[in-house]
């Protein structure tokens, strides 16, 4: 398998700590790529029509995207069980999954709107609706962190724990740990999993 990355996004970053949580991260070789916003990369538009990263490459020759279905392809080749079976506990999962990855879309639009458009076309309005977004994505966390897995953790855990990784790496001035002590406390043990450890953002 290969997986065209960006070692700055949160969503290659869901895949990897899926892979290292299923014993398969070895077996992913790492293409370098330049996913951007603008500017199309056409290494990864070659194989995904959204130039986005992460996108995965089968040793058939089909390519897989988003995070989403790549995150439960690997799953479905190892035995972490990140995705439960039917039933409540799956509906769970998917659910916190997608507050995870809603935190994460609004931050990287609000980080896109000082980053990748022009000084005189930003429109701040927009970016601090988008940290709204985030900050009730926090709330939320905050309220279901009491039932959140440290161990064994499902997709809901990996994609809430690289959101909230994520604001540590681009927003520290958001502070988020100041008015969230339960997530807070969550994160500090989750944070350690060698999963997480292994896949720690930076810049290129």
């Amino acid at each position: 398998m290969r997986l065209l990355y960006a070692p700055t996004s949160p969503f290659v970053r869901k895949v990897m700590v899926c892979a290292h949580l299923g014993g398969l991260a070895e077996r992913i070789q790492w293409l370098d790529s330049a996913a951007h916003p603008v500017r199309r990369d056409d290494r990864i538009a070659a194989h995904n029509p959204l130039a986005k990263v992460p996108t995965l490459l089968l040793d058939d020759g089909q390519s897989l995207y988003d995070s989403r279905v790549i995150c439960e392809y690997i799953d479905s080749l190892g035995s972490a069980g990140i995705f439960p079976d039917a039933g409540p506990a799956r509906w769970t999962a998917l659910t916190r999954q997608a507050l995870g990855d809603g935190l994460l879309d609004a931050a990287l639009l609000a980080r896109y709107e000082l980053t990748a458009r022009p000084p005189e076309v930003q429109w701040p309005v927009w970016r601090e609706a988008l940290l709204t977004k985030v900050a009730a994505c926090l709330d939320a966390i905050e309220a279901v962190a009491p039932t959140l897995a440290a161990a064994a953790p499902t997709i809901g855990e990996v994609a809430i724990g690289c959101g909230l990784g994520y604001l540590d790496f681009r927003f520290p001035e958001l502070d988020w740990r100041a008015s969230h002590p339960v997530a807070t406390q969550w994160y500090a043990g989750f944070a350690q999993l060698p999963a997480m450890q292994a896949t720690l953002p930076h810049d290129a």
